[in-house]
């Protein structure tokens, strides 16, 4: 049984939120939330406050025990980009490209044996 969270159209850049998220991947839901509480990023807040509600859907919609979580996988997708202007000498223009992400985690109750 899997549970997934997925945060969309966040105000970060997917390559930043990469170096963050590649930190957790495959690792145990108390050890991610370590990871990520020291992580000084500006992903990390953004990456935690989906993994909480990962945890959650896994407690309250599917019964799981949160002890007992892992991340199995844990994705970052490009969202829509906002396209702005900047001013530059000579009545020139250069485009700045605000990127945005979609963020994924997917939580599962870890095997025994």
């Amino acid at each position: 049984m899997q549970a997934k969270a997925v945060a969309r159209t966040v105000r970060i850049a997917p390559r930043k939120a990469r170096l963050v998220i590649d930190l957790i991947r495959g690792k145990e839901v108390g050890e991610a939330f370590a990871i990520l509480r020291h992580t000084p990023k500006a992903a990390s807040p953004i990456i935690e406050k989906v993994l909480k509600s990962a945890v959650a859907n896994a407690e309250h919609n599917y019964d799981m025990d949160v002890n007992n979580l892992v991340i199995t996988q844990a994705y970052v997708d490009e969202g829509p980009t906002l396209k702005r202007f900047r001013p530059r000498a000579m009545g020139r223009a250069s485009a700045i490209n605000k990127r945005t992400s979609h963020i994924t985690i997917v939580v599962s109750e870890k095997k025994e044996g």
